[in-house]
């Protein structure tokens, strides 16, 4: 009893809770390119830049304010790079997506090598990390008080999103359309929208999500950066958006079931388990989770593999 209550008690909720926020962030912005019927794997690369612009900016200005608009911005433009060739040009969306991760790893290694004349990480006192925030009232209710109260100000930003996401999509015009391209591009074209335009809006929105979560990674949850420090996060929220059924408050509770279960293997870690087993736990959640989601329904039409950029046209 005494070893369950080491593990299973109110500190991994609170874990569990900001594990969850890149996974969260990085779905939501893969819910703009899902329900444009784009497949975005290229979240992964995205994030890795984001959490790159990020440091780099806030060690060299000491703002996290200009670090966190540097992350989503370089988020945008690598969402450009992607957009080009995945719906512009009509390339591969899965080679353009996973050439992008490709590239994201590569480079991301080279500018911290080539700059800071360091490999595997950068850790410094002048990385400014996004603060935390204490809410006056509630941080003094037992239980309640730690869970909602001292998280990092992304955490609460990531979870007002899921709210903003679905207003977005369900009830502005712009949301309807990415939806309708979604559904059906020859009928939004047909009705005057472009499918080809909206899907690159919609690629975009994945971008600056996707870099912030990599911001979130790399200023909020270790303040510095790490190669690779992404670690397979975009391909989660890509699991997430399917668990979600393709919703903002569906993703945002798979996120927190990822969160919890790789906040579970932390805490194994630390009693002594070989880390070999217990890294390998939220992977396997993710996996159990997708293959119990798909024996529940059937795939919606969302989610097959996108051909939309066959449908969409370039012009």
């Amino acid at each position: 009893m005494g070893f369950l209550a080491s593990i299973l008690n109110l500190g991994l909720l609170v874990a569990g809770i900001r594990i969850a926020v890149p996974i969260l962030l990085a779905g939501l912005g893969g819910l703009f390119t899902m329900q444009a019927n784009i497949l975005n794997i290229g979240m992964e690369g995205m994030m890795l830049f984001g959490a790159w612009a990020g440091v780099f900016v806030s060690y060299m200005t000491g703002s996290v304010w200009l670090a966190l608009l540097a992350a989503v911005g370089v988020g945008l433009v690598s969402a450009v790079v992607f957009g080009l060739f995945g719906v512009r040009y009509r390339c591969n969306i899965i080679v353009a997506g996973m050439g992008l991760n490709l590239f994201a790893g590569a480079f991301t290694m080279y500018l911290l090598r080539s700059i800071f004349r360091t490999r595997g990480s950068l850790s410094d006192p002048r990385i400014v990390g996004v603060p935390s925030l204490t809410l006056p009232g509630i941080d003094k209710i037992p239980v309640l008080g730690p869970l909602l109260s001292g998280h990092s100000l992304l955490v609460y930003v990531a979870f007002l999103l899921v709210i903003a996401v679905h207003y977005f999509l369900y009830r502005t015009p712009t949301g309807l359309r990415i939806r309708a391209v979604g559904e059906h591009a020859e009928a939004a074209r047909s009705v005057g929208v472009d499918p080809a335009r909206v899907q690159f809006l919609a690629v975009l929105l994945s971008g600056a999500f996707s870099g912030l979560a990599g911001a979130y990674l790399s200023l909020a949850q270790l303040r510095m950066f790490v190669e690779n420090m992404v670690s397979g996060r975009g391909f989660i929220a890509l699991a997430a958006i399917y668990f979600g059924r393709g919703t903002p408050v569906g993703t945002m509770v798979a996120a927190l079931i990822f969160g919890l279960a790789e906040a579970f293997s932390m805490r194994l870690q630390t009693l002594g388990f070989p880390s070999q087993f217990v890294l390998m736990i939220p992977y396997v959640v993710t996996v159990a989770v997708l293959i119990i989601v798909s024996h529940l329904a059937a795939q919606p039409r969302h989610l097959r593999l996108p051909s939309a950029t066959e449908e969409a046209d370039p012009e």
